[in-house]
Parts: structure tokens; C-alpha cells; sequence
């Protein structure tokens, strides 16, 4: 029996893709051709492959198995037809991201992932906004919340130590109580899950909203500000590590309370699991904090 090499690919594409219009997309052909394409498969295998769910696609029970038996076996196909043509073989990983964890901690250990995996496009898109994977074309964010969303795979980064910081030259470190805090600015990120009031309260601190502030909506601006020297931030360890490194950053309070979270989640569908782009980068992701918390996990 003669391969139908070209329904398989549709096929493929259209299930990691999860919907047939971003395959028809990545094709550079028409939604209907790539229906047709996988409609003829389950002609010649004599199974129901897919299932439509309104915009998108669920692969059935036959669907998922096949799916899972032929992935890496069509990429290493792609991969070896790159090279006998004399092409370096390239696949695009996208990664969505938190602007402050793209800019303050995942971008400057970046390289060391491009150069393990020259393979790979990497494509870093740094916003809040949470990804619909059922219309965009990301594999894999790193979300910041709460880690609930029902129906994806989600995986803590690892916990972070929330802590009062502020620049040298504004309160020297361990040079404050916590109640002499009240005497500055305070610096707010407004969508951080660790503010002011609770640590404050953690601290025994009686206090009111009367209070001299400044709020940012990203924390990379409130460490930046802390950094210049314009108050003191209740910041995260995993975000301005390389600041408090290189004593830009000080905790100036005498016995400050700290608050741990975790606040950065691994998401993704969890057919995206399959994808061996996803898996490279993940481990990679998991090594990358591990060696973080046991080596550059400074706590002020």
C-alpha cells in the first residue's frame, strides 16, 4: 500500500496546531483542502481521526493514538530532508512570557539554551496578556497568576521570595525596623501577588492607606525605580537576583518578614507535551531555575 505521505502531514499539522485553519495556515492552503486531506486518511485507515469543536479540532481516540505513534518520527522525516538537501535544519519554538521574567531572568540565561539547541528559532514574545492557544501559534508560556486554568498542563516555575528592597544610598542594608519603612515611598507593582498591606501585617506593623506611593504595572519598572534610588519595592528574588547581585539592591530592614510564592506557571495544551521543541525546552526551563535556587537565588 503506497504512503499517503502528504495526508499525514495535514494530519499532523492540523492536530498539533488544534484547529484546521492555523494548519491551513502553516500549509499555505485552503481550510477545505487541509479538511480533505485528513478525510481521505481516515478513508484509507478505516477510523475517525478528528472531531470539529466549533473553531477548533479534538483528536478522537484513534486520532490521539496515531497522533502520539507518528510525531517524532515525521520530525526527524523534516529533519532529515533538511539535511540531505543541504539546509540546516531549523524549527521554530515560540515562548509567551511575563514582560519582567522575559527581561530580568529569562533572557539573560537565553543563550545558553540557543546554544545547546542551534536547531531551534526561538521566538520570545513578552506580555501579560494570557494566550488563547486555541487561535495563536504558541507552544509554551510562562504565565503569572495563580496557577488554576482548568484544561491545560500547568507547572510551577518554583517558589519566589517576595522582599523590601531599595537602592544603597537611600537606607543602608539592615539599617531600618520594619515600622521605619512607613517613612518612605513605597513602591507598588499593582498586579503582584505580594503587596504592601500583608507584609506589613506579617511585619507587626499597624498601618493605614495613608501613605506615600508610587505604582507601576510591571515590576521590571518598580525594581528599575527602586534601583534609582525613588523608594522601596516589595520584590520578587527570581526577578532582581542579578540587581541584588551586584549590590544595585539592598533589604534595608532588620529582621523583615519575606513572603513566598509562586507566582510564574509552565503552560500549555498538553498535547503540546508532545512536541519535542516543547519537551527540550522545558527540561531546560526546570535545570535552568534549579541551578538558580542553589547558586544565584540571593535572598538580602
Amino acid at each position: 500500500m503506497q504512503l499517503p505521505i502528504k495526508a499525514i502531514w495535514v494530519f499532523h499539522t492540523a492536530a498539533r496546531a488544534g484547529s484546521v485553519a492555523r494548519a491551513a495556515e502553516q500549509l499555505s492552503v485552503t481550510p477545505s483542502a487541509v479538511s480533505q486531506q485528513i478525510q481521505a486518511l481516515e478513508v484509507q485507515l478505516g477510523v475517525t481521526l478528528v472531531n470539529r469543536v466549533g473553531r477548533g479540532l479534538a483528536l478522537t481516540e484513534a486520532g490521539e493514538r496515531y497522533f502520539a505513534m507518528i510525531g517524532d518520527e515525521l520530525e526527524r522525516v523534516a529533519e532529515a530532508t533538511s539535511i540531505i538537501r543541504g539546509q540546516r535544519a531549523i524549527t521554530s519554538l515560540k515562548v509567551r512570557a511575563t514582560p519582567t521574567l522575559s527581561n530580568k531572568w529569562l533572557l539573560p540565561r537565553l543563550g545558553r539554551f540557543l546554544d545547546t539547541h542551534p536547531e531551534l528559532e526561538v521566538r520570545l514574545d513578552g506580555t501579560n496578556e494570557p494566550t488563547d492557544f486555541n487561535r495563536e501559534l504558541v507552544d509554551v508560556e510562562i504565565r503569572h497568576g495563580d496557577g488554576r486554568w482548568p484544561g491545560l498542563f500547568v507547572e510551577g516555575l518554583g517558589p519566589e521570595n517576595f522582599v523590601p528592597v531599595c537602592a544603597p544610598s537611600l537606607a543602608a542594608p539592615a539599617s531600618l525596623t520594619p515600622e521605619q519603612v512607613m517613612q518612605f515611598r513605597l513602591i507598588r507593582s499593582v498586579k503582584s501577588q505580594a503587596q504592601w498591606p500583608r507584609w506589613l501585617s506579617d511585619a507587626g506593623v499597624q498601618h493605614d492607606f495613608d501613605w506615600k506611593a508610587v505604582l507601576f504595572d510591571r515590576s521590571h519598572m518598580a525594581i528599575d525605580a527602586a534601583c534609582d534610588g525613588m523608594g522601596i519595592a516589595l520584590e520578587s528574588n527570581l526577578m532582581m537576583w542579578r540587581e541584588l547581585r551586584d549590590g544595585l539592591l539592598v533589604n534595608p530592614v532588620r529582621g523583615a518578614p519575606g513572603i513566598r510564592l509562586t507566582t510564574q506557571w509552565i503552560v500549555c495544551p498538553t498535547d503540546h507535551l508532545r512536541l519535542k521543541r516543547v519537551r527540550v525546552f522545558l527540561d531546560w526551563l526546570r535545570e535552568e531555575y534549579r541551578r538558580w535556587s542553589e547558586t544565584e537565588a540571593i535572598l538580602p
